[in-house]
């Protein structure tokens, strides 16, 4: 697949999950998406006003996690959260899934889940990523966390939070893609940290990268390039 840098960095949202990140990082983080036009900066809520106020009227969006790492809040949790990043200016959220519910085969639960969320975001023109954390589940439960996506109305589908020991693979984005309507996107993230890695979720099916290593990857395909 011949992909452009143009193309790779509207691809990418650029990302600072630890919790250890202070403001400078934050800062930092933003002047970077800046510079390379990343798609979002994806950073804990307690960061999306600043980023938000530095990205203000650029391409730019603030993208921001719900119920992050584990996904066990209470829906009503989710929400408030939700509402609160979005009166913040986040324009984009990724909520991680009730994973106990799931395990549980409880898809009411899941479905209402990702819906109240899903729900609340749109309504403020916000997109829904949904990490259902693949490393933790099996293939069944995989396409059954697709089609409830799907069927909840979210944007997109997102492999991993990076914080439960695994991260994307381009088997799992074959078999999501397969299971979900052509209109669901989905997201990789966990463990993309070079250009290859990146290229190989991208012809697997994904339509967006989360990854620390926006800037590695893209001076990779760079190099590629000269």
């Amino acid at each position: 697949m011949n992909i452009t840098i143009e193309h790779l960095v509207r691809m990418i949202d650029h990302t600072l999950l630890k919790n250890t990140a202070v403001k400078k990082d934050i800062e930092l983080l933003c002047s970077q998406a800046l510079e390379y036009s990343f798609a979002t900066v994806c950073v804990h809520p307690f960061y999306v006003g600043i980023c938000s106020s530095l990205l203000h009227r650029t391409s730019t969006k603030v993208c921001t996690v719900i119920g992050f790492p584990h996904g066990m809040h209470k829906t009503g949790a989710k929400v408030s959260e939700t509402l609160q990043a979005l009166h913040d200016g986040a324009q984009e959220i990724d909520m991680v899934i009730q994973v106990g519910a799931l395990l549980d085969g409880e898809k009411d639960i899941v479905w209402n889940d990702i819906r109240s969320v899903t729900d609340t975001a749109h309504q403020s023109g916000a997109l829904v990523k949904v990490i259902i954390e693949t490393c933790l589940l099996n293939t069944d439960q995989k396409i059954m966390a697709a089609e409830l996506v799907a069927d909840a109305g979210a944007d997109f589908i997102k492999t991993s939070t990076g914080f439960a020991g695994g991260g994307a693979i381009a088997s799992d984005i074959l078999l999501l893609r397969k299971h979900l309507p052509v209109d669901i996107g989905i997201k990789a993230s966990g463990g993309i940290t070079t250009y290859q890695s990146a290229l190989e979720m991208i012809e697997a099916g994904a339509q967006r990268i989360g990854t620390s290593n926006g800037i590695h990857i893209i001076n990779e395909l760079k190099n590629t390039l000269a």
